[in-house]
């Protein structure tokens, strides 16, 4: 189990890295995006770290070429910009979370165990999870709809099999926050939307059956509308 860390600040790099080796993790470095590109696409990581002003290529376009190259590896974003329209930005260029600097390493502990918990708790199953022609592979990591592959990030993934073990259940907001994110809900942030977005683009858009519904004020759902 690897993580790699793509950072150009070498203290920052450097602290990384030892509390990472502290806990138990091998871990490669990049000081630019090319070679951050190059070990991501070559090796295989539990989770990638990426600040996003690097030398070469910068952390947004770094993630957009990782996602366009199908490396589903959760990546932690790291930035100086807290808004919530810069998190979402690096949200929608493929990121799985983000940390704002400065940062304490505990915190930065915390969003590696949750990136990289394999299923966010849930035990692997080798049966499919299915709801109408969508059906999800725990082991494989593989979503198809009507025989059609869909790709997914890790947090997508993650997200869609939650719903799909609580298919028919309304599933409020809070609950998703604290069960995938490890975060105590904040009602300033639209992060959950955001995402709930991304995962309706890749798995309803194109199809005429709908399935994650949202129930106003309550939350989401996936079900199949009668």
């Amino acid at each position: 189990m690897k993580i790699l860390i793509i950072e150009d600040e070498v203290k920052t790099l450097q602290s990384i890295q030892q509390g990472l080796e502290e806990n138990q993790w091998e871990v490669d470095i990049a000081y630019d995006g090319t070679i951050g590109f190059q070990l991501a696409t070559r090796d295989s990581y539990a989770l990638i770290i990426s600040d996003i002003i690097l030398p070469g290529i910068n952390g947004l376009d770094l993630c957009r070429k990782l996602r366009e190259a199908n490396v589903s590896t959760p990546i932690l974003m790291l930035t100086a910009l807290g808004t919530t329209d810069d998190k979402i930005v690096g949200l929608d260029a493929g990121a799985d979370d983000y940390l704002v600097k400065p940062f304490e390493f505990r915190e930065l502990m915390a969003r590696v165990r949750a990136l990289t918990r394999r299923s966010n708790g849930l035990q692997p199953t080798a049966n499919l999870l299915r709801i109408a022609d969508l059906e999800l592979n725990p082991d494989s990591k593989r979503v198809m709809r009507a025989g059609k592959e869909i790709s997914l990030t890790a947090k997508e993934f993650q997200l869609l099999e939650y719903f799909l073990r609580h298919q028919g259940r309304v599933i409020p907001k809070v609950e998703l926050a604290e069960k995938l994110w490890d975060l105590t809900f904040d009602t300033g942030t639209n992060i959950i939307e955001v995402y709930i977005n991304f995962l309706r683009k890749k798995m309803d858009k194109d199809f005429d059956l709908k399935l994650l519904h949202t129930q106003i004020g309550m939350g989401y759902v996936l079900k199949v509308m009668n």
